[in-house]
């Protein structure tokens, strides 16, 4: 989702409410819905000041009478702040996010070819942020993801005080789209947090970067791949990216000392490979005049890293390390190159994506686990996980290894 701040707009929307000394479950709904009407009401001269259109403003809130409580509860869990890198990692650069991306670089190769002309942007990293965003598309499709964007703002800017000057700032921004005739009232949908259409930008970025790739005059998000592919090529472009050059390389560190003290330093790669610092394949740099930091995303003990200048770039979409460093790989693999020569300091041995949607199928069958069967080990995969351990007296991890599943067959 483009615009680093957004990734934050909500981490405190609980706390807020409970500042407040409220909760969804504890305001009654005729109350809630009275204050949040009021709310719709009072805005619209807020809207009208910016140059909003009366008409506009009341064909976009038509109907919408209620604040949507899940935006609230999808608030409090952000994997990209979370989770632990090789889950992060795992939920998404895996067997199936490399396949289809590659079915799909084959399958849009005439689209990729223009756009990549076009922007001077890699398609494997514009694979790599669709999959990330919404699965290539998927995600707009289910009914239980997709929300209405003026709703969601709205509540947003409604309950939660803190985050509620970017939610207007979007709501605004959202209504102006409509305006100015990007897409109808009904068509304006997207996350719980107003993230929009196949790789999921919020308003006041679609606004700066949209991009009619397809020549039908509107850049729609939603509907077109070439136009979503096309406008993550421009933020990425407009911000910096260097076309022809990687996010980074993996590295081996000299020592763990050296690698603390330097952590996050700024130098050439020639600079670091004086140091010690080396590829694990043995291959030199191929421009060591490019500048890197030393990133360890799990400290000296896990992979490591000399991330270059659109790594950074990467950073713009969602300002999280973890975000920056999947699409980089993912877009590797798509692109035919492996996966990292070390491994994460996990303690266990981690499951192939076949064998998490066994141990998901497994925890179902047991009446713990309610979710979908996805192979994605996510915050409610681990409370199932964690509901087992504790029936059995097992250390509560929560982590889907090799010896979890090894037990559940046993059992």
């Amino acid at each position: 989702m483009p615009e680093a701040t957004h990734h934050r707009l909500v981490r405190g929307a609980s706390a807020a409410l409970l500042a407040a000394g409220l909760s969804l479950a504890a305001v009654a709904p005729a109350a809630a819905d009275a204050g949040f009407r009021r709310w719709i009401s009072d805005f619209e001269s807020v809207a009208a000041k910016a140059g909003v259109r009366h008409d506009v403003y009341r064909r976009v809130f038509a109907g919408i009478d209620d604040p949507d409580p899940a935006v609230i509860e999808k608030a409090r869990y952000q994997p990209e702040f979370n989770d632990q890198v090789w889950d992060y990692l795992d939920n998404r650069v895996n067997e199936e996010s490399i396949a289809e991306g590659r079915a799909l670089r084959t399958k849009l190769k005439p689209w990729l070819d223009r756009i990549e002309a076009r922007f001077g942007v890699d398609r494997d990293v514009l694979l790599a942020i669709w999959s990330m965003e919404t699965n290539y598309g998927r995600v707009l499709k289910r009914d239980d993801v997709v929300r209405s964007v003026p709703r969601s703002l709205a509540t947003l800017a409604y309950l939660d005080r803190r985050r509620a000057k970017y939610a207007r700032t979007q709501l605004i921004a959202a209504l102006k789209m409509v305006q100015e005739g990007d897409v109808s009232p009904a068509g304006l949908t997207g996350s719980w947090a107003g993230a929009m259409g196949h790789t999921q930008f919020i308003p006041t970025s679609y606004r700066i970067y949209r991009a009619d790739m397809d020549g039908n005059g509107h850049a729609d998000i939603w509907t077109s791949v070439p136009d979503a592919l096309a406008t993550t090529a421009n933020l990425l472009r407009k911000n910096g990216w260097q076309s022809g050059h990687t996010w980074g390389y993996e590295i081996e560190i000299p020592s763990d000392a050296v690698a603390r003290k330097l952590r996050r330093a700024n130098k050439t790669l020639a600079q670091w490979a004086a140091l010690g610092f080396r590829r694990p394949n043995g291959k030199d740099f191929p421009r060591p005049s490019d500048r890197a930091n030393l990133v360890l995303p799990a400290g000296p003990d896990g992979p490591a890293f000399l991330m270059t200048k659109n790594f950074f770039v990467l950073k713009r979409y969602n300002n999280a390390d973890k975000y920056a460093l999947a699409v980089g790989h993912l877009a590797d693999r798509i692109g035919g190159y492996g996966a990292f020569e070390n491994t994460w300091p996990r303690g266990y041995t981690p499951l192939s994506m076949e064998e998490r949607y066994e141990l998901q199928q497994r925890l179902t069958h047991r009446g713990l686990y309610d979710g979908k069967i996805d192979g994605k080990i996510g915050s409610g995969s681990k409370s199932a996980i964690m509901a087992y351990q504790r029936q059995y007296g097992m250390p509560e991890d929560g982590n889907a290894s090799k010896a979890l599943l090894d037990i559940l067959r046993s059992r």
